[in-house]
């Protein structure tokens, strides 16, 4: 059975129950305040008009002449009552009271309570002034007035003695009624206004939670965590560049292997073609392309990158939801592009070696033919011994004694330096397995401890010279199949090796076809061949490039035009790497 139990919320539902309580808690306290406010506002309303109304009856000649005339106090009530209440009738106030200076209730709503004594504050009013007040009398809390009426004095009403009081006021069950309907004005606008908040809170959930996949506060931070930990510290280098080509991500690897600044302001949120790239990856990262497994060159390394497109999974390119319930499926293949992820792993070493295990092969596969033949001469040389034909056995060997020794003595008469020999040693030897013929150059001449002294990486000199003694011997080998369909000789290569002023020169020249000028301006370029064998890594359109590439880094250069053989002539100088009193005093 399905666990019940349920996962934490997402980001998204906690963002929107919390504007939620937020709003709801703003729209409470606001309905509050504005019910204290109405209150407040009501009260003061009231006393207004409570003041108002009073000093209307004071001013009202009724009232005067009942007050300063010579009646009891039964005729002041018969004359007063019945105006004051319709006074109160009139202005909707709760009570009218006209009472005597000391308080004597001439009029009341209550007939039974004219005649007692007011209650509430009158010191004020019979000091000319007025009081203004809440107060608890017969007829419940009220908001009240009470005014002066005055008898006419020398210098007017307003000098004369106070001759009677006037009381008018408003319950405060009245006011609090007319706040009642203030509050639920202010109540409907303020669930007005939380439903429209609510309502957004929704909208922007929505959006969070499509912006965060659905996932959980714990879930993006462990994500985070892992992804930034995962990012910086793999083997292989990382770089990912968003849809407009900006730099978002490089980690420590990939700043090593492209040779990037270690300052992420140098780097981060730069468009890759202001960067100091290769123009190979410049293209992989602004193409929509995908690639596998496609080697760049560095001006250092020789590098295997893979360029994928990063999808936002649950958006589609039209913006709609895609995968819903793939919370997590970031390689869906319908999402929107949001980047391109590039892994890069450095092949120098790696390169280096199988060029050096090809070499190994070649030599051992041209030693193992050699020994084929070397024991079909011996068993030659054996039945000659055994047919008594000795001198012809002397002679046979001798001979063959003597061409093996003359192309060693050949090489190694011009060329000491025992590394350089070797592979020349071994490209010989291939070179004639194909039928092409590999001479040194007459003038050639390379000393034991040369590129010590020129302080010439032997690896770097392996690579130039291995790959262009492959590719001359390739080049010949291809023109002479070509013209006579491999049946004839012909075919010729030719290496001088030598120091000048300036450092290490190599020159090979091929029998072959030749390059035009279009050809030579493109043949250092990663993946130009004029064959095609199908191989990737270490296949066709790479020697070269890899020539190019040291060269470049040693800060040589070369030239590439047509040989006297007839085919291409590719000349390097590579220059001396110390300085020239170090290689002063090894000279």
């Amino acid at each position: 059975m399905p666990s019940s139990r349920r996962g934490p919320r997402s980001v998204a539902a906690h963002l929107m129950w919390w504007q939620a309580l937020v709003v709801l808690a703003v729209v409470a306290v606001g309905a509050v305040l504005a019910g204290v406010d109405a209150r407040r506002d009501a009260e003061r309303s009231a006393g207004e008009r409570a003041s108002a109304v009073a000093e209307t009856v004071a001013d009202a000649p009724e009232v005067l002449a009942a007050a300063t005339g010579d009646l009891d106090d039964a005729a002041r009530t018969a004359a007063l009552q019945p105006f004051a209440e319709r006074v109160r009738a009139e202005t909707g106030t709760s009570f009218v009271v006209v009472m005597a200076p000391d308080g004597t209730r001439w009029t009341h709503p209550d007939p039974a309570q004219v005649g007692g004594t007011y209650l509430g504050s009158r010191a004020a009013a019979l000091a000319g002034g007025r009081v203004l007040e809440t107060y608890t009398g017969t007829l419940g809390p009220s908001v009240r007035a009470v005014v002066p009426v005055r008898a006419a004095g020398p210098g007017g009403a307003e000098s004369g003695p106070v001759v009677a009081l006037v009381s008018a006021g408003i319950s405060v069950a009245a006011v609090g009624r007319e706040v009642a309907r203030d509050v639920h004005v202010v109540a409907v606008a303020g669930g007005a206004v939380l439903v429209l908040a609510l309502g957004g809170s929704y909208l922007v959930a929505r959006r969070a939670r499509r912006l965060t996949l659905g996932l959980a506060g714990p879930e993006l931070a462990r994500m985070f965590t892992y992804y930034d930990t995962v990012l910086r510290s793999v083997r292989e280098g990382l770089l990912l560049v968003d849809p407009g080509g900006r730099v978002q991500l490089v980690n420590a690897e990939a700043r090593r292997l492209l040779d990037l600044p270690d300052a992420d302001d140098d780097v981060v949120g730069r468009p890759v073609a202001q960067l100091p790239l290769p123009a190979a990856l410049v293209r992989l990262l602004t193409a929509d392309d995908e690639a596998a497994d496609e080697v760049l060159l560095t001006t250092r390394r020789v590098l295997v990158a893979s360029v994928r497109a990063a999808r936002a999974p649950g958006v589609g390119p039209d913006g709609g939801a895609v995968g819903a319930g793939t919370r997590t499926d970031a390689t869906s293949a319908t999402g929107a592009v949001a980047g391109r992820v590039v892994t890069l792993r450095d092949r120098t070493d790696l390169l280096a070696l199988t060029d050096e295990l090809e070499t190994t092969r070649s030599l051992a596969e041209a030693l193992r033919s050699q020994a084929h033949e070397f024991s079909n001469r011996l068993h030659t040389v054996v039945q000659l011994v055994e047919m008594g034909r000795v001198d012809e056995a002397v002679d046979l060997a001798v001979d063959e004694l003597a061409e093996a020794q003359a192309l060693t003595d050949h090489v190694v008469g011009a060329v000491d330096e025992p590394v350089v020999a070797a592979l020349l040693l071994g490209a010989s030897a291939r070179a004639g397995e194909r039928g092409v013929e590999l001479v040194v150059a007459a003038g050639s001449a390379l000393d034991e401890g040369a590129l010590e002294r020129t302080g010439t990486p032997v690896r770097d000199v392996l690579t130039v010279l291995g790959n262009l003694l492959d590719n001359a011997v390739d080049a010949a080998a291809t023109a002479r199949d070509a013209s006579d369909g491999g049946s004839g000789g012909g075919a010729l290569v030719e290496v001088h090796l030598g120091l000048d002023a300036e450092g290490l020169a190599v020159e090979v020249s091929d029998s072959g076809r030749g390059l035009s000028a279009e050809e030579a301006g493109a043949a250092f370029r990663r993946g130009w061949s004029t064959k095609d064998d199908g191989r990737r890594l270490h296949g066709r359109g790479l020697g070269l490039a890899l020539v190019g590439q040291t060269v470049e880094r040693l800060g040589g250069r070369v030239e590439v035009d047509r040989s006297v053989l007839g085919g291409a002539r590719f000349r390097v100088l590579l220059p001396a790497q110390v300085a020239p009193e170090g290689r002063r005093a090894a000279l």
